[in-house]
């Protein structure tokens, strides 16, 4: 698993370079895929499943590594993009189309994106970062309040 610090450099360079971030993201998911789920580089280690989601201004089907945790049935992820000052793009494509897919493993399903608030998103949100401490600097490193998203299975 990454340090803090590699976690933190690399999501700078993710938000700097998004092109860099695209070429990344397209090896991970072939190396998920390759592997039942499991990834090596800086993501070794981590949990990481794979989200695939409509564009909300493309319409283009678009897939995403993510790290999660879970939450009972429901997983979790955090919108936090290196700590940045904005949102990432997949956010606002879940805002506008909460139907997702979800490949975690070698496990594939359909399910609903929801944003959590008040003190339900805090608790994720630490629970989250226990696991994955990189969460915390992120949340210190911008004024947003880094959103939190369940994925709740449909099918």
């Amino acid at each position: 698993m990454a340090t803090r610090e590699e976690a933190q450099a690399m999501a700078d360079r993710a938000v700097a370079d998004p092109q860099w971030m695209d070429e990344i993201n397209q090896n991970v998911i072939r190396e998920f895929r390759a592997n039942g789920g499991k990834v090596g580089g800086p993501m070794e280690g981590m949990p990481i499943m794979l989200l695939t989601m409509t564009g909300a201004k493309t319409g283009r089907t678009l897939t995403r590594p993510l790290c999660y945790s879970r939450d009972g049935d429901r997983i979790v992820i955090i919108a936090s993009y290196g700590g940045g000052p904005k949102n990432p793009p997949w956010y606002y494509n879940l805002l506008k189309h909460p139907e997702v897919t979800v490949e975690v493993g070698t496990e594939k399903f359909k399910a609903r994106a929801a944003v959590v608030t008040g003190s339900e998103r805090r608790r994720l949100f630490e629970n989250q970062a226990k696991i994955m401490p990189f969460f915390n600097d992120y949340q210190a490193k911008t004024r947003r309040e880094i959103p939190v998203l369940t994925l709740t299975r449909v099918s």
